[in-house]
Parts: C-alpha cells; structure tokens; sequence
C-alpha cells in the first residue's frame, strides 16, 4: 500500500480532516513566501 493510498482512505474516514489539511498546506505555502520575500537580495 502506497502512501497516497493510506492517506486517500484516511481522509475518507475523516471528511473534516480535508479541511484542516488544506489549511496547513495554505499557511505553509504563505510562510515559505514571507520567509523567502524578506531575505531577498539581488546583487552585491
């Protein structure tokens, strides 16, 4: 069973789970571009 299988079925069992996931996967994207815009430099 591959991983993708294991969490299919589990978000199957646990509907409201789609949610939250989604949600961490949304701050994590937004956190990654806050992180990355305030150390950028271009040039010497």
């Amino acid at each position: 069973m591959s991983m993708t299988d294991t969490m299919k079925e589990y978000l199957a069992k646990h509907p409201r789970m789609i949610g939250a996931v989604f949600t961490l996967f949304l701050l994590l994207s937004q956190a990654g571009t806050v992180i990355a815009g305030t150390n950028s430099q271009v040039g010497p």
